[in-house]
């Protein structure tokens, strides 16, 4: 069996394991497992690097060990303890719910409700029940009294999605709740009082919209006291592989299926593309790619990927060159280290043999500047090489 490239799910803490080829233990047929047949000194976690392993603990469903993501998680571990108004900034898909959660949950309302609430998902004329409730009787078709978000999310955090979709008339309602901590639920005179740690969320520029007059300056500043912009897949590329192993467990896993390698030209391919619609692009290419796959190999039909960020061509390479300059990188930002948890043989998914029989056929060798692991490979210098 092939190990290169295979991963194990565990479903109790969400990680994904890399897997080890020790003692001939296998991924058995059906979903991948983590049951006593595995040592866990064997299994080494690939969410983050080593370093941040530590310090990082509780960011489930976040998988990454990018520079710009720790920093991301950084100012989250930062801002949770406060009960501060957090914005988080960042395009469609970057996974803006998973920062929120992870606020709340090193935060100290932990153990009290997390709420969400995506503001673009409903009709406008419902909105301001779903957020402040109301009485029997307000509208036609209130039948009974309900509670509104602001309400569950008592004494715990509220997240609104996509919170510049909310019009202008209840926009001064919502500054009220989060200066004065009260409201009033529609069709009632008696006033509410609550108190919730508010995190909005939002993919357009809100102080366009404050400039267009679409959105209350007030409350803008009254949002943006401590804003977390979440950057683009585009712009933590080196996470691919990562995200790529992590879904294609999930999936394997969840369609019963055994799949135990991820071919090196699949993720350089990936790992190229611009992925407009970020990890939730990323994702539903990888689910598809698993219900196409019908061996222990993926098979990514990556020739259904665009081949144009904002409709301009990609540079015309061939795939050996793509697969070059994936490498290139990838040693790069380890320094000429190969092997080891933090590696580019562990970055890229493979195993330190299968690296560098790829690094021996593509002409690549390790800075003459990088750390030895003692063998005598030739060492032709990778910057010479881009």
């Amino acid at each position: 069996m092939n190990n290169e490239n295979a991963a194990v799910l565990n479903e109790r803490n969400g990680l994904v394991y890399p897997y080890a080829d020790h003692d001939g233990v296998s991924l058995g047929n059906g979903s991948p497992d983590v049951s006593a047949k595995l040592r866990p000194a064997l299994l080494t976690p690939y969410r983050f690097t080593e370093e941040h392993e530590r310090e990082h603990k509780g960011f489930e469903g976040i998988v990454g060990s990018s520079a710009a993501l720790m920093e991301v998680l950084d100012l989250v571990r930062t801002v949770a303890p406060t009960d501060s108004t957090v914005l988080i900034e960042g395009e469609t898909g970057t996974g803006k719910e998973l920062i929120a959660a992870a606020i709340h949950a090193h935060s100290k309302r932990r153990d009290r409700p997390f709420v969400k609430l995506n503001c673009a998902a409903i009709p406008l004329g419902l909105l301001e029940s779903e957020l402040f409730g109301h009485e029997r009787g307000a509208f036609t078709g209130a039948v009974a009294r309900k509670v509104g978000r602001f309400e569950s999310a008592d004494r715990g955090t509220l997240f609104l999605d996509e919170i510049g979709d909310i019009p202008l008339e209840l926009q001064a309602k919502l500054l009220r709740v989060l200066q004065e901590g009260e409201f009033e639920r529609l069709g009632s005179n008696q006033t509410q009082r609550v108190h919730v740690r508010l995190v909005a969320a939002t993919n357009v520029d809100l102080l366009k919209l404050v400039s267009e007059k679409r959105f209350r300056s007030d409350l803008y500043y009254r949002l943006n006291i401590f804003p977390i912009p979440v950057p683009a897949l585009r712009d933590r590329a080196e996470d691919i592989p990562l995200l790529v192993r992590h879904f294609v467990s999930k999936y394997a896993a969840r369609m019963q299926k055994r799949i135990d390698e991820i071919p090196l030209e699949a993720i350089t391919v990936l790992s190229r593309h611009p992925w407009p619609g970020n990890i939730r692009e990323l994702q539903n290419f990888i689910e598809r790619s698993v219900i196409l796959t019908t061996g222990k190999t993926l098979r990514p039909p990556l020739e259904g990927l665009r081949q144009a960020s904002e409709g301009e061509p990609l540079e015309a390479i061939t795939l050996e060159d793509a697969e070059r300059d994936h490498i290139c990188k990838t040693l790069k930002k380890t320094n000429g280290v190969v092997a080891g948890s933090r590696g580019a043989a562990a970055r890229l998914g493979l195993k330190r043999s299968t690296l560098y029989n790829y690094m021996q056929r593509l002409g690549i060798s390790r800075s003459k500047n990088s750390r030895s692991t003692g063998d005598n490979r030739p060492n032709r210098r990778i910057d010479q090489q881009n």
